[in-house]
């Protein structure tokens, strides 16, 4: 009887075994060693996952505002199996988030050391909104062979609150956003060829504010070396603004919180709470879309981007950028404002230069609806005109640009802002049933990955695409079916300045 009882003890026991060696045999590659130690992920979906990977040390303390620095290097094993903190921002009337937000996400085919094409993922949300996670980076890594990366970095106040003037060692601060952008790809290019990604074949990209953002990004002098391609999805360098216009933001920020503009050093110690409902109430709504970005602050961005980007100094990449047909139509449908704006919503929109879109919008209603006039205006001043600038000025110093135009309208929004963000996501398991709609999220989609791979969108079913010129100004255009065309004219307004938002005028405005 004993014996019978050793044996079925013996029997649960090999079982216990076989199951612990199953699952440490599904879950291969899944433990790996960056610089700061050893991190461990999950498999999902047959890869590989990292989670809320730190890729510097917490912004708290004497470091909220200033600079990221370096995570402390980690004793035991660091669990990447959930989503680090999203940044502290405004959503549905209440402060969400943590300013302790600084990680990363990674997807991997492989922990093999293979060298795979890496893209880099920033979101957007007006630099007040969003988080890495908001992209699932397996619709990259399940299939298409490529290491994902999507980040998280500081937003609003915490990201691009300028206070240079204040103190020295805040001269940084309304830079954060993209230095922090610049920490990430540091870290990738130290750490990458570990989760199996070659550091030499990154692609950042963006949408919206992160396309705003990594724009930025290429024209500071910090990031040579840390990527080779970059894709812009309806951003370019529209956001980033002289100091003066940045003092008046903030000046407006302290205004909501019963302070004046020798107040900012109480900025400092403030809670996240009061900062950000304050910030909300300084640039809420679909006005406020471009109130944050980076600063020509003469430490992380020295110069007007144009005359930068004619320089010698601006890295050597590739290009891919666009815009969608009717951007604007997505803020119709947010504000009703937007249907019959009147010149307040303009100012509030543009800043001290919104006479010159307020003028164009008064033409436009001659022959087109309130609704109508506003959505073409907008989509000009907010995105189409600040792309073909930048493609154009890229394109003078050597860099091969492709340029996309989205015109897939059959949705609630049109071709509206971020309606291109399913396409090129695209994912084989996604179910769409119109044939032609799922022929052109593949084609998009390969598109993308091949620009990833290979350096060049030009992807199997697609008519061929050339690099975009002044001169040719040829564009592939996202519809069903897609195609390539000649276009006749780029809208651009001369006097209208690079940046977007511009504040110098008002009665208590600091003025040059």
């Amino acid at each position: 009887m004993q014996l019978i009882i050793h044996k079925k003890r013996l029997a649960i026991l090999l079982l216990v075994v076989i199951a612990i060696y199953k699952a440490s045999a599904q879950s291969p590659g899944t433990v790996v060693k960056t610089k700061e130690g050893y991190v461990r992920g999950a498999i999902e979906n047959g890869i590989a996952v990292f989670k809320g990977i730190p890729y510097a040390a917490p912004p708290l303390g004497t470091l909220r505002f200033k600079p990221p620095v370096e995570h402390a290097v980690w004793g035991d094993t660091l669990s990447a199996l959930k989503f680090g903190s999203i940044a502290t921002q405004f959503s549905n009337k209440s402060v969400v988030g943590s300013e302790d937000c600084l990680s990363l996400n990674v997807y991997t085919p492989g922990t093999d050391h293979k060298k795979r094409a890496v893209v880099v993922w920033v979101h957007g949300g007006s630099m007040t909104s969003g988080a890495g996670k908001g992209q699932d980076g397996h619709a990259f890594a399940d299939h298409d062979d490529i290491v994902v990366v999507t980040i998280n970095y500081r937003l609003g106040v915490f990201g691009f609150l300028y206070l240079g003037d204040m103190d020295k060692s805040y001269a940084a601060s309304a830079n954060n956003g993209v230095l922090d952008c610049i920490m990430a790809l540091t870290w990738i290019k130290q750490n990458i060829v570990a989760f199996g990604g070659d550091p030499n074949r990154v692609t950042i990209m963006g949408e919206s504010a992160g396309a705003k953002l990594l724009s930025a990004v290429t024209v500071s002098p910090k990031v040579k070396g840390l990527f080779q391609q970059y894709i812009a999805e309806s951003g370019s360098v529209q956001c980033i603004r002289d100091t003066v216009t940045a003092k008046n933001e903030r000046l407006r920020i302290l205004q909501k919180l019963h302070l004046g503009q020798n107040d900012a050093a109480k900025l400092l110690s403030m809670s996240a709470d009061s900062l950000i409902k304050a910030q909300a109430a300084a640039c809420g709504g679909i006005e406020g879309t471009s109130f944050f970005g980076p600063v020509i602050d003469g430490v992380v961005i020295n110069s007007d981007p144009y005359p930068y980007a004619a320089g010698k100094n601006l890295p050597n990449f590739k290009a891919l950028m666009g815009t969608n047909k009717t951007e604007a139509t997505l803020f119709a449908a947010m504000d009703e404002r937007v249907k019959n704006p009147d010149s307040t919503f303009f100012k509030a929109s543009f800043g001290d230069d919104y006479p010159m879109v307020y003028k164009d919008y008064l033409l436009e209603l001659k022959t087109l609806s309130p609704a109508d006039a506003a959505i073409k205006v907008l989509t000009q001043y907010m995105y189409q005109m600040h792309t073909y600038r930048w493609a154009n000025a890229l394109t003078q110093n050597g860099i091969p640009v492709w340029m996309y135009r989205f015109d897939y309208a059959k949705g609630p929004v049109g071709a509206g802002h971020a309606t291109e963000l399913p396409f090129v996501w695209y994912q084989s398991a996604d179910n769409i049933t119109d044939t032609a709609k799922k022929q052109l999220a593949i084609d998009m989609h390969n598109a993308w990955v091949s620009f990833i791979k290979t350096g060049n969108p030009n992807a199997t079913g697609l008519p061929q695409w050339p690099n975009y010129t002044n001169d040719s100004r040829r564009v592939m255009l996202f519809d069903t079916p897609a195609q390539v065309t000649s276009l006749k004219e780029v809208f651009d307004d001369s006097d209208f300045p690079s940046a977007v938002f511009v504040l110098r005028a008002g009665a208590n405005a600091i003025r040059p």
